[in-house]
């Protein structure tokens, strides 16, 4: 079983080994995804849905929302956000019944990059 929860921020990045226009300074109202996989546990739940926001504010939201991600990454992709926050909230997400299983990071609505479990796990 998923249990999926979703945040927006917004940041402002220019991509220095890219080149268009998005090597120039831009921002995006990100959405990002965080999914966890497993089974409910005595109390019927994967994760607490208040835990997995109040840690995912704390780790990622709070440094990214409004932020300069080049300060961050220094190629502040969609994937490599991805990959970020992953190594953010993997392990303090885990549990005995669950794992991060996905995180997908939205730079438009029509647009985005996800990381799986399974990347990780061949990483």
């Amino acid at each position: 079983m998923l249990l999926r929860k979703e945040f927006i921020f917004d940041a402002a990045h220019n991509l220095v080994e890219y080149h268009g226009k998005c090597e120039r300074l831009h921002g995006h109202t990100y959405r990002l995804a965080v999914v966890l996989k497993g089974s409910p546990d005595r109390e019927g739940m994967i994760a607490d849905f208040c835990e997995v926001s109040s840690l995912v504010k704390e780790r990622v939201i709070s440094r990214l929302d409004h932020a300069y991600l080049n300060d961050i990454l220094p190629q502040p992709t969609a994937e490599y956000i991805a990959r970020w926050v992953w190594e953010q909230v993997a392990e303090p997400l885990r549990r005995p019944n669950c794992r991060l299983w996905e995180v997908e990071v939205w730079e438009t609505a029509t647009s985005c990059a996800v990381l799986t479990a399974e990347d990780m796990d061949h990483a």
